[in-house]
């Protein structure tokens, strides 16, 4: 921005400086020629009284010694004799003046002639020649322009130095704002500006911080409330619990028991969460603790194996799938598929995608978990052989979902977003939906990498 607002002002200026320097260029040299015109007919008419007293030629050569511009002064006597070294007019011109009487000026090559004729006693007619060469005609000239163009120089340097510092104004305000909105961005919600620069830019800079202090009382806001309603669920999770501390010992029980405590746990870990100050990081990743700024990604500090997730969580889910009739099928790779995302975050896209399916589906509906890898990404891949998804594009949409909460799938596709992945919604080989939420791996180490670069496919899942 600096560089365009000091092209203007080099533009304009030097526009301003040309429609300026040139007509004054060519005054002055119009006016160095009137002069040296001027000076030479002065010289020229001040040899008349001289020549009405006397043609004397040393007194001649005496009188104009001492004029003015008389460097090339000749006098052409009646007796065709001629006084003052060689003369420049053709003779023509000079038979003219004596024949016509009459002043003569005229270009001729090398410079300028002026004839003067003087009448003379018995009627008697001498022509008085003054040459100008073309060098005095533009004497000083040069030394005008070259002035001119100094003071041109001067002004268009003092112009663009200007215009930078005005625009430099302007673009440090601007890179402050851009660079507190950078900040922002990366989840540090204390980033603020100083309204600085032209009044736009203050404007800008003052709105900013507006809607900085606007966002960060609507997230303290949301986290309290996301607090107290999950306190809220304490007192029924309590009643439940209780109850099924009454059931007689089963294995039925113990598992029901399980799920009470899974359950308790994670709304005890969601409301100390939700206590905890936050920031938002990129792809809207909430990031907390002392660390907030350092957003985990992949070859970051949390990381984990999804496929060890996926093992743990699919016996979870087949012990509900047996009880529904469901034929559930589960293929992991055995290759390490390290990535940069906490357990609890995996542990939450296969709850959310495997749940989806006991929601939406009938009993008896098969379904399959698998996971696989790439070189640089780790696929987990859920389908079944229920109706499938009418509009996959409307489904990964927040809150799009028709008859749910529909934030299961916006799980699945923030996880995906924050490790550089995507989310696939196509028809599966079982007939129903198949969803496929790609994670980028994390930068393995010595230990977790591969040991061959055989891929891995599931059976009616699409290889990448």
């Amino acid at each position: 921005m600096r560089r365009s607002l000091a092209g203007v002002a080099l533009a304009v200026t030097s526009m301003v400086a040309l429609s300026f320097l040139i007509p004054l260029g060519v005054l002055v040299m119009s006016l160095a020629r009137e002069q040296s015109i001027t000076s030479a007919e002065q010289s020229a008419a001040a040899m008349a009284p001289i020549l009405a007293l006397t043609t004397d030629p040393a007194e001649l050569r005496e009188a104009g010694a001492g004029l003015r511009a008389a460097e090339h002064l000749v006098i052409h006597l009646p007796d065709h004799s001629v006084v003052g070294g060689q003369g420049h007019a053709p003779r023509e011109l000079l038979r003219r003046a004596g024949a016509e009487r009459e002043s003569i000026s005229r270009d001729v090559p090398g410079g300028w002639i002026y004839l003067q004729p003087v009448i003379l006693p018995q009627d008697r007619v001498a022509v008085v020649e003054n040459f100008v060469p073309d060098d005095e005609l533009t004497h000083g000239v040069a030394v005008s322009w070259s002035v001119m163009a100094g003071l041109a120089v001067v002004l268009l340097a003092g112009s663009v130095l200007v215009a930078d510092r005005l625009g430099s104004a302007v673009v440090t305000a601007a890179q402050r704002l851009a660079e507190a909105s950078r900040r922002l961005g990366a989840g540090n919600l204390d980033s603020r500006v100083q309204p600085k620069g032209p009044p736009e830019l203050k404007e800008a800079g003052t709105a900013f911080n507006t809607m900085a202090d606007r966002m960060t009382d609507l997230l303290a806001v949301e986290r309290e409330l996301v607090a107290d309603l999950s306190h809220r669920l304490r007192t029924p999770l309590t009643a439940l619990h209780l109850a099924v501390e009454r059931i007689p010992p089963s294995a039925e029980t113990g598992r029901i028991h399980g799920a009470v405590t899974e359950l308790e746990k994670e709304l005890n870990a969601i409301i100390a969460a939700a206590r905890t100050p936050l920031a938002v990081g990129p792809m809207g990743r909430v990031l907390r603790g002392e660390g907030a700024e350092d957003t985990p990604g992949p070859g970051g500090a949390e990381r984990c194996a999804v496929a060890d997730v996926v093992r743990r969580r699919a016996a979870f889910w087949a012990v509900l799938a047996g009880q529904q009739e469901r034929p559930c099928q589960m293929r992991v790779t055995d290759e390490p598929t390290t990535v940069g995302l906490p357990e609890s975050d995996i542990t939450a896209v296969v709850d959310a995608l495997v749940g989806n399916v006991f929601r939406y589906t009938p009993s008896g509906t098969a379904l399959e978990i698998a996971v696989s890898r790439t070189a640089h990404t780790v696929e987990l891949t859920v389908q079944d052989a229920g109706p499938g998804i009418a509009d996959p594009h409307g489904a990964l949409a927040r809150g799009g979902s028709t008859g749910s909460s529909g934030l299961g799938l916006d799980i699945a596709r923030r996880a995906a977003l924050a490790s550089q992945g995507e989310v696939r919604i196509t028809r599966g080989p079982l007939g129903g939906a198949q969803i496929t939420v790609v994670f980028g791996l994390a930068l393995a180490a010595p230990q977790d990498r591969p040991r061959s670069r055989r891929r891995v496919r599931a059976s009616g899942g699409r290889g990448t």
